[in-house]
């Protein structure tokens, strides 16, 4: 299951091949004018493991990135790693649990930089907790982090999406076979990739689609569950074509 070991945080998960950056791709002394027509990818939840992989990964195809956690000086050393390997990357915090400041970050992200291409939703709570002693609370608090955010941070970032924009939520295995001790992430694996597919719906008439890539796999330093590996499998699945565009794609290793 992909998710962190610490209870109600966000995911801190981690896609590289050279040769992929455009030539005359900017460091972070990028121009004004270069900022605001470089497509942008923005990772909520993003961490040391898969989402700075995914933020490497689409900086490497010339998008500008922005890593959200819970503080930008949390951020700031991941925002950093990108701009030593000579990428535009800033860091930001929200809180998650809050609809507003969602809201505001991605209000703020969208004014700064002028677009929004695509918008990764990759954290999850984890609380290992059986659903005999899971409270109605504690379900409820782990889908304000793992489920509910998407929500506000989708409708904030709608008038700064154009066509053939994404919306990309990290999925997992836990949504078709939870285990039975974490149950609430199970709940939340299953809830957001229903949600999903009513957001595509919704916004594909706009040119706009989104995808839940289901991580059918537990996450490991090596091999195809490597966060460079996953990382690569997002990508791909977010920049196919509109035409036979599903809203969900599993990822078997």
């Amino acid at each position: 299951m992909l998710t962190t070991t610490r209870p109600m945080r966000s995911c801190l998960w981690q896609s590289t091949s050279e040769g992929e950056r455009p030539a005359g791709w900017a460091s972070s002394a990028t121009s004004t004018i270069a900022r605001m027509t470089s497509p942008v990818f923005v990772v909520l939840g993003a961490g040391p493991g898969l989402g700075l992989s995914a933020a490497r990964r689409f900086a490497r195809a010339g998008y500008a990135v922005t890593l959200v956690g819970q503080s930008a000086e949390q951020m700031e050393p991941l925002a950093q790693a990108l701009r030593d390997e000579g990428f535009d990357a800033e860091p930001d915090g929200v809180e998650l649990t809050d609809a507003d400041d969602v809201t505001r970050l991605i209000t703020g992200i969208g004014e700064r930089r002028g677009r929004i291409d695509v918008l990764h939703f990759n954290p999850s709570a984890f609380r290992q907790v059986d659903a005999l002693h899971l409270t109605t609370a504690q379900l409820l608090e782990d889908i304000a982090v793992g489920v509910a955010p998407v929500l506000p941070a989708v409708q904030a970032a709608k008038p700064f999406m154009q066509s053939g924009a994404r919306v990309l939520v990290t999925g997992s295995q836990a949504a078709d076979t939870p285990w039975h001790e974490a149950a609430s992430l199970g709940v939340q694996k299953a809830a957001v990739r229903n949600l999903v597919t009513s957001l595509d719906a919704t916004l594909a008439p706009d040119g706009i689609r989104a995808v839940a890539v289901q991580v059918n796999g537990v996450l490991a330093k090596e091999g195809p569950f490597s966060p460079p590996q996953v990382a690569e499998a997002l990508y791909a699945a977010t920049v196919r074509p509109d035409d036979g565009w599903t809203a969900h794609v599993p990822y078997d290793g």
